[in-house]
């Protein structure tokens, strides 16, 4: 079963064409996406692992650390890394206010290469932050792999700006035309809603 139908089947991804979805920045979206619950599946999240480690296999062959991004892309980051037998580390939005004032947990030596591990990419705009902080903390971002992807041209301009490779075992797009394949959609929802991304 693919990665789609997993995270539809788990209730991780939700499509309403009708009735939109509000997320966190006040966007109205006929998608919602909450990749928190694969965890529990642990079926679901052997798939994703693996699809992630022969992602990683493909274009991240040099990677020395596995970053995970808090809070959700933490626990794939962590099953990644004891996959591949890497060090990892997890990066917050912010550093901590007390103690080590540590936006970073974990080592990463000046100059590793380190790939970001995200649950989701919207706008790119929290994986960027991210992955600049593992810049400043002396590694090498060799890029950015997530679960899902909106494929937002907003995300895509930020990717490019800041010179980040990102990829995504699933996107919008190819989320869409498989729903439209198995014959869950038609192509006039498939259109509508891609124009709905398109005009974000």
């Amino acid at each position: 079963m693919s990665i789609a139908k997993q995270l539809i089947n788990i209730g991780a991804i939700k499509l309403d064409p009708e009735n939109y979805f509000t997320w966190t920045s006040g966007i109205k979206s006929p998608i919602y996406c909450d990749n928190r619950i694969i965890i529990s599946f642990p079926k679901v999240r052997k798939s994703v692992i693996e699809a992630m480690l022969q992602e990683i296999k493909t274009n991240f062959k040099e990677v020395e650390v596995i970053a995970g991004c808090a809070t959700a892309g933490i626990p794939h980051a962590a099953w990644i890394a004891d996959q591949l037998d890497l060090p990892m580390v997890y990066v917050r939005d912010k550093a901590k206010s007390h103690g080590l004032n540590n936006q970073i947990e974990g080592q990463i030596g000046n100059g590793e290469r380190v790939l970001v591990i995200e649950d989701l990419i919207s706008t790119g705009g929290s994986s960027i932050k991210a992955a600049n902080a593992v810049e400043e903390a002396g590694g090498e971002v060799l890029g950015i792999l997530s679960i899902f992807s909106y494929n937002l041209m907003k995300s895509q301009k930020n990717m490019k700006e800041h010179g980040y490779e990102s990829y995504s075992l699933l996107t919008f797009d190819t989320l869409l035309h498989e729903l439209v394949e198995s014959g869950d959609f038609d192509t006039n929802q498939m259109n509508t809603l891609i124009e709905w991304r398109n005009n974000l």
